[in-house]
């Protein structure tokens, strides 16, 4: 048989009507069940605990009904979770510190990506796509391994790299983690390593939709680098810049893993972010009921908080330079 007629064949064959009917709804049931799977079903769950006196006690024992079987010995509180966090002064250490994190790591997380990018775009580099491979880097590392990696450079111990490179130059050993300011300090770093690749992939692809013909005209008026930096350069990435920074916000206001692996959020608490502090209420006071709340707390700031972004700096005509 010839190959033309089997494919005449194969275009004959119509799928049942209910089936064509319906192929927008079979596209997006995957992502549905995804969906319901891993956010909406917990979130709901989460507001549920919220609102319930549950510890780790009561919420595994069986109780009759739907209730006990959901939420165990549980019992109904009401906002009485969200109303204990107005005069929990651990709150609001914490929800300070929170925020105060993602405005240092931001602003540094924007000069280290828009430093690089602007090196790895100069006409003096050579080797720009391996190099641009190699910044990319530590993106494809797992982000606990990287963590880890940078507790052990600021560790107080003999073999701690940032206090070895300060006994080059005579300085004593520092213990960074029993510091509340030097520890804060390690997080940025650790952050600001984590989100880097991410703000230099951004900002290269906006440096290089920038005319040369701008620079070049402004060279001929006798603008100096720095006078090009600001009223060419700025102007041409600041949207994409603008996008990568409040995505980077948000993922700084969800970090969990640096303050858990490097001192637990200490020294004294002192440096525990939301999710950590609402982690230590849930798991290690044993208290998930005011954990969930602090949880759903932190879920609706960061959710105003992209809201707000997103009308306010255009974030979705941002991505598109």
């Amino acid at each position: 048989m010839a190959t033309s007629d089997v494919t005449r064949r194969v275009a004959a064959i119509e799928p049942p009507r209910w089936v064509s009917d319906n192929v927008g709804l079979f596209l997006v049931l995957p992502g549905l069940f995804f969906f319901l799977s891993f956010v909406a079903i917990p979130l709901v769950y989460l507001i549920g605990l919220s609102v319930t006196d549950a510890t780790l006690g009561t919420m595994f024992r069986d109780a009759p009904g739907l209730w006990g079987t959901v939420f165990g010995e549980a019992q109904f509180v009401g906002v009485e979770n969200y109303a204990s966090l107005l005069t929990d002064s651990q709150f609001y250490r914490s929800f300070g510190i929170t925020w105060l994190f993602v405005a240092t790591s931001v602003v540094g997380k924007v000069l280290l990506g828009v430093g690089l990018a602007m090196s790895l775009t100069h006409s003096w580099v050579r080797g720009k796509r391996a190099m641009r491979a190699l910044v990319i880097l530590p993106m494809g590392l797992p982000a606990i391994f990287t963590i880890t990696v940078w507790r052990g450079v600021f560790s107080s111990a003999q073999f701690g790299l940032a206090n070895q490179l300060l006994g080059a130059f005579g300085i004593g050993s520092i213990a960074w983690f029993n510091s509340r300011w030097l520890a804060f300090a390690t997080y940025n770093v650790a952050e600001m390593w984590l989100a880097y690749p991410f703000m230099v992939i951004i900002t290269v692809s906006a440096l290089q939709n920038v005319p040369t013909e701008l620079h070049e005209a402004a060279k001929v008026d006798g603008a100096g680098f720095f006078h090009r930096f600001w009223h060419v350069t700025v102007p041409a990435i600041k949207r994409p810049v603008l996008f990568a920074s409040i995505l980077t916000a948000a993922a700084s206001f969800q970090q969990f893993l640096i303050p858990f692996i490097f001192n637990r959020g200490g020294p004294a608490r002192a440096n525990e972010l939301m999710l950590l502090y609402g982690y230590r209420e849930a798991f290690t006071s044993g208290e998930i009921g005011e954990g969930s709340a602090i949880m759903l707390t932190a879920v609706a700031i960061i959710g105003l908080f992209m809201i707000v972004a997103a009308t306010k700096g255009e974030l979705a005509e941002g991505a598109h330079g």
